[in-house]
């Protein structure tokens, strides 16, 4: 047993945590001409895309609580629960395809759409012109720039959104007195009108009551406004400048003859929760746009930045990852990217992914009850790729794998208050759609917790849209949040109750097979189809394996969290007895993890979701010490695959393939996901799934950043893993990462983790305790226990 005492307290070496800034640097030598090249800020709510610009610099701005839509109608199919019955009958006669067809009734209405807020420009006169361009953005700081010289002139612009003064500054020099003229124009795809008010140039609009999902296609009144309807936005732009004057036209703000100036956005939507009407019961978000405005203004511009840098720093720079010398080029980043693609090395290259991911993450997620989207907060579409939704099948989960294990974890906040809200929309959904108890979520949802099945009314693919596991996987997030932070009041009073609720549905949606296990019926396996024996191409069926995997991981999780709140009940026992009487895995002809219930073959044997080997990742019931047999199978339906797949999938299939400790593996797929994608869609010629555009969002393609999220969680994932009492070590460490360090990443149990390693051999470990407790560290066939109390550090050599 390893105890603390001063002597071993060692700080890893300060230069080994030191690299160079093309770690936390992106930049460019020209302008963006598309929305997947331009750099993007956020302070959790308020979004920016800058496209830097130099005759006109556009920046798309948007909101995290701007969404089409109002409070949602769970009861919106009163009646569909009737419709199970007879579905469960079919099914137990075998007959598949009129299985699907009544699965179609247990359907309602699409979710509502994430919307852009409008575009923001900067145009300049006389300066068609210009050399020496440089386009950046430091994530060490949050903070953009843009500099260039035009007619012998310096000029430069510095861009950031402040979390800690809601504001977004930017802030125009130049080097040569009163050179600066430039004016400051709105548009919008929304309703609005701009009005001057003394010398603040105002917009005040509102969001569409309805917007249909975009792969829909084009249909008519596919977008529907009402003046009395819908989120209200408001968006302020205001000047203080050095030499020159700054003119209100009413339509614009003209900059003549500045030396100096710093442009102050302010933005506030009336979003007042889930469950209030935006038009009748908001914020005032004309008043809140002005307060934030007019305490940002009274603040200088050094003043504002030095706020914002050190609220920002204070998340960032808990983390740190060193992965040794590389002999990588200065080069501009989407020309690393290139260079990367071909197989160079550029091990800088990977760790500014990673660190863009918890970048990401700090700029997208800090709104309470809204969680980052299927783009973070970045959208200019008025009907985005799938409705920049919340979708529960993978995505909206994928993108908080980083928020605990990268010490981010007040960052979960947005995710964990959201499942409140759905449990409450969702409890309607349990009894009117399915006949039972408890709470559920099902393939999409929204700013207003939508959690029926999708599919308006039956007109949806059954393989999607019928899918109802979204609130079991959900309230798996909630035992995660507690593993880590060992939060027993958060456990008491939050999760608890929620993860109670997810687990009644559960208990009572199940029934039992012919051989007295339960199982789920209806059944899906998300966005996958099946083949039955007899040639049927079908969706809907009884027992399907992530149903149960995601049942069997929240069971697992209710059981351990009554365990640490002492409580032993009637209901604990249900789940005790449901749990070991669970339909069990089951390994395929082909030595693979059955995705049916049945040893049937997929339509497409490489499909993207990989849905059935949940419970290697993201749970944590099969492992390659205690499940070695599981742990095989899900490597075979790996291989089966393959490696060729999408942003998010790759994401998730690195993270499995570090769970089973093979790093080369995980490594290949790393470098894969960090391909050149190029922005243009019609003329490119670097195309394909899975990759990056050229400012590192990832290209699913479209966009979605849940592939950023699960790829900066996978480099964890290789370096360390952990349960509620053992912590790993460099488990699934790639050859290619021969020396390294990070410090400040987080295990369960509450320990914070720092390691160094040199000739793919361990050197030494610091483990901080966050809360008194005890872990056992694991390192190749090595284990040492560790006792400490709040506060205490050990360095362990090993």
């Amino acid at each position: 047993m390893i105890k603390p005492f001063s002597t071993l307290i060692i700080l890893l070496s300060v230069s080994s945590l030191c690299y160079s800034q093309s770690s936390n640097l992106l930049w460019y030598d020209k302008p963006a001409d598309y929305f997947e090249e331009t750099l993007v800020l956020g302070n959790g709510k308020m979004g920016a895309s800058v496209f830097g610009g130099v005759s006109s610099d556009k920046i798309y701005l948007n909101d995290a609580t701007l969404w089409s839509g109002e409070p949602v109608n769970a009861n919106n199919n009163p009646e569909a629960y009737k419709y199970v019955n007879p579905v469960r009958k079919v099914l137990s006669e075998e007959n598949y395809k009129l299985a699907d067809s009544l699965n179609r009734f247990i359907q309602g209405q699409y979710s509502q759409s994430y919307a852009p807020l409008g575009t923001m420009y900067l145009n300049y006169k006389d300066q068609e012109t210009f050399k020496n361009y440089h386009r950046e953005l430091d994530i060490s700081k949050a903070i953009s720039k843009v500099s260039y010289e035009s007619n012998g002139i310096k000029f430069q612009r510095e861009y950031f959104i402040s979390y800690p003064d809601q504001i977004m500054v930017i802030h125009l020099t130049s080097n040569k007195k009163k050179s600066i003229n430039c004016s400051i124009g709105f548009e919008s795809l929304l309703k609005y009108n701009i009005t001057k008010e003394k010398n603040i140039m105002k917009v005040d609009g509102y969001a569409p009551y309805h917007a249909e999902p975009s792969y829909r296609g084009d249909m008519p009144n596919a977008i529907l406004f009402d003046e009395k309807k819908g989120t209200r936005f408001t968006t302020l732009f205001k000047v203080s400048n050095k030499d020159g004057n700054v003119i209100n036209t009413g339509n614009s703000i003209e900059l003549k003859n500045c030396t100096e100036a710093t442009i102050y956005v302010s933005i506030a939507t009336s979003f007042n929760g889930f469950d209030k009407n935006p038009a009748t019961e908001g914020v005032d978000n004309k008043a809140l746009a002005l307060k934030n405005l007019e305490k940002a203004y009274k603040k200088s511009y050094s003043s504002l930045k030095e706020r914002h840098v050190k609220d920002y720093q204070a998340l960032y720079n808990r983390v740190a990852l060193d992965l040794g010398n590389s002999d990588a080029p200065k080069l501009p980043t989407d020309k690393r990217l290139l260079r990367y693609k071909d197989g160079m090395e550029d091990k800088n290259l990977e760790i500014l992914y990673f660190n863009f991911g918890r970048y990401l993450l700090i700029s997208s997620s800090r709104t309470e009850g809204v969680p980052a989207n299927l783009q973070g907060i970045w959208n200019p579409y008025m009907r985005p790729p799938w409705s920049s939704n919340y979708t529960l099948n993978i995505n909206a989960q994928e993108n908080y794998w980083l928020a605990e294990i990268a010490n981010l974890s007040e960052l979960h906040k947005p995710l964990l208050t959201f499942i409140k809200n759905v449990a409450v929309t969702g409890a309607v959904t349990a009894k009117t759609y399915y006949g039972v108890n408890g709470w559920a979520a099902c393939q999409n949802s929204d700013i207003w917790a939508l959690s029926n099945p999708v599919g308006d009314f039956g007109g949806g693919d059954p393989n999607w849209a019928n899918w109802n596991m979204g609130g079991t996987w959900l309230a798996t997030h909630l035992w995660e949040h507690y593993s880590f932070t060992q939060d027993e009041n958060y456990l008491r009073e939050e999760a608890y109750p929620l993860m109670k609720g997810a687990v009644q549905f559960c208990l009572e949606w199940m029934v039992k097979d012919d051989k007295g296990h339960w199982i789920t019926s209806p059944s899906t396996s998300p966005e996958n189809i099946y083949i039955t024996p007899t040639g049927y191409h079908g969706a809907t069926l009884y027992g399907a394996t992530a149903d149960l995997a995601m049942i069997r991981e929240l069971f697992n999780n209710f059981i351990s969290a009554s365990s640490v709140l002492d409580i032993n009940d009637a209901f604990l026992n249900q789940v005790v007895k449901a749990k070991n009487n669970l339909h069990p895995y089951t390994i395929g002809e082909k030595g693979n993890l059955q995705e049916w219930y049945y040893d049937w073959e997929d339509e497409d044997p490489k499909h993207r979701h990989q849905s059935h080997l949940f419970g290697l990742y993201p749970g944590n019931h099969i492992t390659v010490n205690n499940t070695p047999d599981l742990a095989d199978a899900s490597r075979t339906t790996l291989e089966i695959k393959g490696d060729e797949t999408t942003g998010w999938s790759k994401g998730w299939r690195i993270n499995l393939w570090a769970r089973l400790w093979d790093g080369n593996r995980a490594y290949k797929m790393y470098r894969e996901l960090l391909k050149y994608v190029d922005p243009d869609k019609s003329e490119g010629t670097h195309k394909g799934h899975g990759g990056t555009y050229p400012n590192l969002f990832d290209a699913h393609p479209p966009f979605q950043i849940d592939g950023n999220f699960g790829g900066a969680a996978a480099v964890i994932e290789m370096l360390m893993q952990s349960t509620n009492n053992k912590i790993y070590l460099l488990p699934a460490l790639p050859d290619a990462w021969k020396n390294g360090s990070i410090k400040g990443i987080c295990a369960r149990g509450g320990f914070e983790i720092s390691m160094e390693w040199k000739n793919n051999t361990l050197i030494k470990t610091e483990v901080t305790a966050k809360i008194s407790g005890k872990t056992t560290l694991v390192y190749n066939n090595t284990q040492k226990d560790i006792v400490l109390k709040k506060g205490e550090k050990i360095v362990v050599i090993w």
